[in-house]
């Protein structure tokens, strides 16, 4: 019988351009499991740890010890999700936090703020003017403002000398944001990127480093994040559209896709400017994701690696389709990736026990590559998945969706077929008389179980017919 791959499928579109249809709330694992090359499992589920005092504006681990801005709070979790009030943020957008030694920074609101051990107090220097983004490098809290790359007083972190600013000037767009993956610093501007070191002195302490200039820029501040001793971002060069990049070498390598940019294309520049980048690493995994108003797009840059092919899936919120994905701002703490959410206050935690979100059922669906029988009509007698059925919570007996498509565009009518219940292990999702292949044909199949699934294999059972 032959073997359909499940890692990613085709569709088609009003252009008659033909488009990679990638899974949802399904991750692609190239592994060769004796089975086949590849397999799609479920995305961890979400459940709830604790209730913050308002919507999640970002988080960090500092000295082992969970923070979150929520609402207009700083806020430390503790390991059962219980919260304590450690200080005012103002604002409602995202905030960008980092640390030193002593203090932890959170820049957000146009402010910045230093929190340690006793209290939070804003850095109100009028020399720092009106911040977008901050980090701690070298003994510096450095800063922009759009305009300038600004620096505390090394013997007070609540001062500035306007005499120390720098500038981010080789091209004379405006600085979007800074990222300090290993040493250096990264000023991102709106199509360029340039690389600071610390060379001291009584002016500003870092220069340029003319060699290490990128001609890709950043679309919003938050559409950057570290890579291990790299970063990724989201952004493009002069008079060209957005994309997905990864340093690779001083040189940025594009690990978007054509239909990952087709997608960042509908959205504005302005849409754009508040996307958010963020990495969870975790099993040989590197998840980059990248959440946009209206969907959240995810690569698995180690799965990339392995698979030679960019590898893209999406995770989302909801029963069918592609929704907004409401998890954000993952922070490794206390043994496992702790989240804020976009929809209310709540604590949350990735569980890979679960295939839920916080209770509520997240659908899965995947398309398939198209079946052709080499230009020759045929009946499909069947179609069968195989996968780790029967694990089921008891009481409940979850089905899967079928449709094809003969053109891309429009599905036929779904049929469903039984994935087992509670302990019915050796249970076979089958389909019998699927219709026919007239010249070519693409499958697709969605589920929305509680429990964790895994698929391994798709086949089916042809017969070709003449004329």
């Amino acid at each position: 019988m032959p073997q359909i791959s499940l890692l990613s499928g085709v569709a088609s579109d009003a252009q008659a351009d033909l488009l990679t249809q990638y899974p949802v709330n399904l991750i692609p694992v190239p592994k060769d499991t004796g089975v086949s090359k590849g397999y799609l499992r479920s995305a961890p589920g979400l459940t709830q740890l604790g209730t913050g005092p308002g919507i999640d504006r970002g988080g960090i681990n500092w000295k082992d010890t969970l923070y979150r801005v929520m609402g207009t709070k700083l806020v430390s979790v503790a390991e059962d999700g219980t919260t304590t009030d450690k200080g005012d943020i103002t604002g409602t957008g995202r905030v960008s936090m980092d640390y030193g030694p002593t203090y932890l920074l959170t820049v957000g609101d146009g402010k910045a703020w230093l929190r340690d051990a006793s209290s939070n107090t804003q850095i109100t220097d009028a020399d720092l003017g009106t911040v977008i983004d901050g980090l701690w490098v070298d003994g510096y809290y450095m800063f922009t403002d759009g305009e300038f790359l600004i620096v505390t007083e090394l013997t007070n972190p609540f001062s500035v000398d306007p005499l120390k600013y720098g500038s981010s000037e080789k091209d004379p767009d405006r600085i979007v944001g800074l990222l300090k993956p290993v040493s250096e610093v990264y000023a991102f501007n709106r199509h360029t990127i340039e690389a600071f070191q610390n060379i001291g002195g009584s002016g500003f302490p870092f220069q340029r480093i003319e060699s290490a200039t990128i001609n890709k820029g950043l679309v919003g501040t938050h559409a950057k994040c570290k890579l291990g001793d790299t970063f990724a971002w989201v952004g493009s060069g002069r008079n060209e559209p957005c994309s997905v990049y990864v340093l690779n070498g001083g040189t940025a390598q594009k690990i978007a896709t054509r239909e990952v940019e087709r997608r960042l294309k509908a959205y504005t520049e302005a849409e754009l400017a508040g996307a958010v980048l963020e990495l969870r690493a975790d099993e040989l995994h590197q998840h980059l994701m990248l959440h946009l108003p209206g969907e959240t797009l995810v690569c698995d840059i180690a799965g990339t690696l392995a698979a030679g092919d960019p590898v893209w899936f999406f995770l989302s919120t909801g029963v069918e389709g592609i929704n907004p994905y409401r998890a954000r701002n993952f922070v490794w703490c206390y043994g496992k990736w702790i989240c804020g959410d976009t929809q209310d206050a709540r604590i949350g935690f990735e569980d890979g026990t679960v295939a839920t979100q916080y209770g509520e059922v997240a659908g899965w669906q995947f398309d398939t590559m198209w079946l052709y029988n080499s230009g020759a009509r045929a009946i499909v007698w069947s179609l069968e998945l195989t996968g780790t059925t029967g694990r089921a919570l008891v009481g409940e007996d979850p089905t899967v969706f079928h449709s094809y498509t003969v053109d891309g565009l429009s599905w036929s009518q779904e049929r469903t077929a039984r994935m087992g219940s509670t302990g019915q292990t050796s249970q076979r999702v089958v389909w019998r008389r699927c219709g026919q292949i007239r010249n070519v044909r693409g499958e697709r199949f969605r589920g929305a179980n509680k429990v964790p699934i895994s698929w391994l294999r798709l086949e089916s059972t042809l017969e070709a017919l003449s004329g």
